[in-house]
């Protein structure tokens, strides 16, 4: 039973060299007792676990075990509860195949003669499989399905684990030309186009390891199932001086009840900053993230096609971390569409041009082709005048992903989280709680989806610090519906050239 928030279940921490064997142990060496501090990352965007391993050293292993690289680690981590199943622990047991394997020594020092202190580091199998395997082979029939086979093939990845995929509505024939795994994935994932409600919308796929499995799936999947229904919170967070939740109601269970004290230090953040906490204007214009415009060659054909991609006008056809299909708030893009200069929308002599209608802030060039492999299609499996398009729209949801807004925090562990978790996280606004009426911040509060997060035991404690991301807002700012004009005023007279050699205007 847990006796306070961060209390954990960590029973035993085995090595075992490369014959398998501890110094005394045939099944390994239990090192429990020497560990200082264990760490755990996992990612979105990276693609297998890793970690470290502090070790206070007084029987010389690395002499005598030996260490030099090609041990096993086997631990299993839980945050201590009155009950929990396996998918609520972190379990890289020998018992389920998925040990993790150290690969480096570092930061080797003496504090004194009966003792040594140093940094081991650990991954998943996966990720040193990557290194050690090329891909050369050709695949035929749905993206999903070439990852699935390169996933689990034996001259491959080889991976046991639980691969979570999301089929993909495209299909092609794609040749991996010596490729590593993860890159052939990657490869794949990115012309992987999302099988959705509609199946319209989205391009590009996210393929990375948390501590229950893989995942290849797209960033749409995370937010919304596959019936267009809002994914549920795994945590809801909150950062604020009195308990209530963002609409200003007393913070309460899934049944309706007063929290007790340890359910409510999990729900706790101990400190919060915000890595990314206003978009970028400047380098999501230069990046094409609101406009674009992207110039097809098809060497097939010999002719080009430029098609335009517009932030708003395609923001509600894929899912956000504040999609919600019940309207009981209205998410919005991270930046409105309001009149940002004098220039004039083509074919509307009524409207001025925001951020998404500038599309030449980024021209793309990429080339297609047709029948390839005697099939009419281009480089996403379908037909070859889309390809503009869809390459349009996975740049700019990939960026608007990459530089929304990113949340860090602390919380006490909670080892069933994992990356692509959607939470909730409340923050008191800081206006005087008379003007706010006691609620949250409308801006920073709402859905976030979890990138990134390092498990740390040390201290007798296990705490997490979790890094997060929303690709909009709760609230949507709406449109100033005024032209430029009425903004900013009349456009000034233009400034005539002042020739210097002369002294005189041209």
């Amino acid at each position: 039973m847990a006796e306070f928030a961060g209390d954990y279940d960590l029973q035993y921490v085995h090595i075992r060299n490369h014959r398998g064997e501890g110094l005394l142990d045939t099944d390994g060496e239990n090192i429990s007792d020497m560990v200082v501090e264990l760490n755990i990352y996992e990612g979105l965007y990276n693609h297998a676990m890793t970690g470290s391993l502090v070790i206070a050293d007084t029987r010389n292993l690395i002499s005598n075990l030996p260490i030099q690289g090609t041990e096993r680690l086997s631990f299993r981590l839980a945050t201590k509860l009155d009950s929990y199943s396996s998918e609520d622990s972190i379990d890289f047991t020998e018992a389920t195949g998925n040990p993790m394997h150290v690969y480096k020594l570092t930061n080797k020092e003496q504090p004194n003669d009966t003792t040594q202190v140093y940094t081991l580091h650990f991954c998943s199998k996966e990720f040193l499989r990557n290194m050690r395997t090329k891909v050369s082979k050709s695949y035929t029939g749905r993206m999903d399905e070439a990852v699935n086979s390169i996933f689990k093939d034996p001259e491959y990845l080889a991976s046991k684990k639980k691969l979570f995929f999301q089929k993909t509505r495209n299909q092609d024939k794609v040749v991996i030309p010596n490729m590593t795994p993860i890159d052939a994935i990657k490869m794949l994932g990115k012309r992987s186009l999302p099988s959705n409600l509609n199946d319209t919308g989205g391009a590009g796929y996210l393929f990375y390891e948390t501590t229950k499995g893989f995942h290849f799936r797209s960033f749409e999947s995370l937010c919304v199932t596959k019936s267009g229904e809002q994914v549920k919170a795994k945590q809801k967070f909150r950062y604020i001086y009195v308990p209530v939740d963002r609409f200003g109601h007393e913070v309460l269970d899934d049944e309706g009840k007063k929290l007790d004290k340890i359910m409510e230090g999990f729900q706790s953040v101990e400190q919060y900053r915000f890595l990314n906490n206003f978009h970028d204007v400047a380098a999501n214009t230069m990046l094409g993230t609101y406009g674009h415009t992207v110039i097809t060659h098809n060497l097939y054909s010999k002719s080009y096609k430029k098609d335009e991609y517009h932030y708003h006008n395609s923001f509600n056809k894929t899912a956000h971390t504040d999609t919600d299909p019940d309207r009981r708030y209205k998410g919005g893009p991270a930046i409105t569409d309001s009149p940002v200069d004098y220039d004039q929308v083509e074919g509307n002599a009524y409207k001025q041009k925001g951020v998404s209608d500038f599309t030449e802030s980024r021209i793309s060039l990429t080339p297609t082709s047709q029948f390839v492999h005697n099939e009419g299609t281009g480089n996403y499996g379908v037909d070859v005048v889309q390809d503009g398009k869809i390459e349009g729209e996975r740049i700019a949801l990939a960026n608007s992903v990459r530089a929304g807004t990113k949340l860090q925090m602390t919380v006490k562990g909670q080892s069933w989280l994992q990356s692509g978790d959607v939470i909730e996280f409340d923050v008191q606004s800081v206006e005087n709680r008379e003007n706010s009426g006691g609620r949250p911040d409308s801006r920073y509060s709402g859905r976030y989806i979890i990138t990134d997060i390092r498990h740390q035991v040390s201290n007798d404690e296990y705490i997490q610090t979790i890094e997060c991301i929303k690709d909009g807002v709760a609230n949507s700012y709406g449109s100033a519906n005024k032209a430029y004009t009425n903004i900013a005023g009349e456009e000034k007279r233009p400034v005539t050239p002042h020739d210097i050699e002369n002294d005189t205007y041209s």
